[in-house]
């Protein structure tokens, strides 16, 4: 009996990004219906899945997920079971499942025994007869001593402790975890859903439920109609999935999408990440929340004793976390607010102004590639977001960065480099040293072309100074290669 799983539910059982095996299917190598993967299907195209049994025994698993989440800066994810209630209905419809496949391989049983017992009863049983019982005896043996395969048993687990969620029209997936809201769940999944304060007053992330049940777990301020309620709408920010579950809702397609927004922030930190490079933490309230897309970036302002100041950067962080704003600060650029951020006239606690976001440095979900990502100095920052954002969306077989310092800071996140690298068969990492931008970017595309020499399918992300981002695109455009493909991204306080 065929034992159907979604793309996400099987990516996650093998490990792999959703683009993995989206490449798998459209090369016929793995079979797909409707979308759905077959269990069989899927074992017969990870034959070493034998090998993550061993991984869990060690603890393995555990410490690549604890790399991976802290790799991924979401340090506001709760790594726990549902609450109990949400538990045990699953559970429950697990059982019902369960008790409708012992009651099949009953009939089965019971078919194999009374086929036995007509052979038996044969008069004159000859020798052909004879190997067919001993063949019956033997398999009936086997699928009474048989236990469920692995990858079967981890699927049954994934289904109780996470419920998939599938988002129409758009047809993303994404699995709810922990006790994640749906909304918390879709943005840690890289999706661009609709929603306004996160806490349950504005209604911004209202969506229908087409199919499957969900459970409120947090406080609403917010009422919806009885037209609503009678149609299935809830928030996504105060409901969880109970079981596998369908929503109709919208989600941004791109900037155009994403609307202007003005929020008073507090400075949560400023720290120095290099002698010439300030990590800015602010923290938005929690009922007004920063929606941005990855890659884009914010005006911020600030008015104090020493005058008033205001600039631009770019966000640093990935939207999943929207209350947690980041921004790498290049000490030696001359704007006003750096100048008051590296003279420490802007304290922790004091209030920034935040408008944005604004710009079109962002991921396009318009078909398979594999994004390239090439930085400069501080304008790791926004391609940091979109690195982050795209191992969110899990969508991409391959990432790759090639990140250029010029300056003494050199690479100030190295170390976070390196764990995505340890942690992620997909990522790699190339950090290059030249004090001259133009010819620190020849050299990037120059290793670039000689790890991948067909750029095909690959989108070219370029952030830095407006001398590097210009060394890289004349470098590319000698490679012939198409210039719809690269986006870039050039800001002089970079």
């Amino acid at each position: 009996m065929p034992r159907l799983l979604s793309l996400t539910r099987a990516a996650r059982l093998v490990d792999v990004p959703r683009g993995t095996l989206q490449l798998l299917i459209a090369r016929g190598t793995l079979p797909s219906f409707d979308g759905l993967i077959d269990l069989d299907d899927l074992q017969r195209s990870f034959p070493d899945m034998a090998l993550h049994a061993k991984l869990d025994e060690t603890g393995m698993l555990e410490k690549v997920d604890h790399i991976r989440e802290h790799s991924f800066a979401r340090r506001m994810r709760e790594i726990a079971l549902p609450s109990q209630e949400v538990l045990a209905q699953r559970l429950f419809r697990l059982s019902v499942e369960l008790a409708g496949v012992q009651r099949h391989l009953q009939a089965y049983h019971a078919l194999v025994l009374a086929l036995r017992a007509r052979i038996v009863g044969d008069s004159a049983p000859v020798h052909p007869s004879e190997r067919l019982q001993e063949f019956l005896d033997r398999e009936l043996q086997c699928i009474l001593a048989s236990e469920m395969d692995a990858i079967d048993e981890a699927a049954r687990m994934l289904e109780a402790v996470s419920a998939h969620v599938t988002v129409r029209p758009s047809g993303h997936q994404f699995l709810v975890e922990g006790n994640d809201t749906l909304l918390q769940a879709g943005l840690k999944s890289g999706l661009n859903l609709g929603y306004g304060c996160g806490t349950g007053s504005c209604g911004l992330c209202k969506a229908r439920v087409v199919s499957g049940d969900v459970r409120a777990i947090a406080h609403s301020d917010y009422r919806l109609s009885e037209q609503e309620r009678q149609q299935g709408v809830c928030l996504l920010c105060t409901h969880t999935a109970v079981s596998d579950v369908i929503i109709e809702t919208l989600e941004a397609n791109g900037p155009q999408d994403i609307p202007q927004q003005s929020i008073v922030a507090r400075v949560r930190a400023l720290t120095a990440m290099a002698p010439d490079t300030l990590l800015l933490h602010l923290q938005t309230p929690r009922t007004h929340r920063l929606r941005f897309l990855a890659g884009q970036s914010v005006t911020l302002g600030f008015s104090g004793p020493h005058g008033d100041a205001s600039e631009s950067f770019a966000l640093a962080s990935c939207p999943c976390d929207e209350r947690n704003l980041h921004f790498h600060v290049a000490c030696e650029h001359d704007g006003a607010l750096t100048g008051l951020l590296t003279q420490e006239l802007v304290r922790v606690g004091d209030s920034i102004d935040v408008r944005g976001p604004f710009g079109d440095f962002v991921l396009a979900h318009d078909g398979p590639c594999s994004p390239v990502f090439l930085a400069c100095d501080t304008a790791f920052g926004p391609v940091k977001s979109l690195l982050e954002h795209a191992m969110a969306a899990d969508e991409y077989a391959t990432l790759a960065l090639y990140w250029l310092s010029t300056r003494s800071g050199g690479h100030y996140m190295a170390n976070l480099c390196r764990a995505w690298a340890a942690s992620l068969d997909t990522f790699k990492a190339v950090l290059h040293s030249d004090p001259d931008a133009r010819a620190g970017a020849r050299q990037l595309v120059a290793r670039l072309l000689t790890d991948r020499r067909d750029l095909a399918h690959a989108r070219i992300f370029v952030a830095g100074p407006e001398a590097f981002v210009a060394a890289v695109s004349e470098a590319l455009a000698r490679d012939s290669l198409r210039p719809a493909r690269v986006l870039s991204f050039a800001n002089a306080n970079q």
